[in-house]
């Protein structure tokens, strides 16, 4: 398992991308999804930091990165509020157009395989079936 842990700044997303990137180069079929895992994880890391962690340098927000026989697996929790996912506009609904919330929750969920929302809405966890490469 791979493991970053990053203050919930802006400057932390160079850091955050240094280490995808990382993964992108070293595992073998994750740079097939490249595009997929690397929109609907930053959006998930940017939410983290922003509106878990509100930009609190204080806070961190820790991510890791496993993978399964089955799965490239992604978590990411920080130390904010939560939120209920639920509770998340759809933006595709005419009446959500010009919205601008809920848009990298409905992203994450359209580009992975699962998303699932725990301790809160404090830790996601994302998942890429690595069968869909072979």
């Amino acid at each position: 398992m791979k493991k970053i842990v990053l203050a919930s700044t802006v400057a932390a997303n160079n850091e955050f991308l240094s280490f995808l990137d990382e993964l992108f180069m070293n595992i073998d079929g994750l740079a097939e999804l490249e595009a997929n895992v690397q929109i609907a994880i930053c959006e998930t890391f940017n939410n983290a930091v922003v509106h878990g962690n509100k930009l609190n340098p204080d806070k961190k927000v820790i991510c890791t990165f496993d993978i399964t026989e089955a799965d490239y697996i992604f978590t990411i929790e920080d130390e904010g509020e939560g939120f209920d996912p639920t509770k998340i506009p759809d933006p595709t609904l005419p009446e959500n157009i010009e919205k601008t919330e809920g848009r990298g929750v409905f992203l994450t969920r359209t580009l992975a395989d699962k998303v699932e929302y725990m301790n809160g809405g404090r830790k996601v966890e994302i998942r890429f079936v690595r069968s869909k490469l072979v």
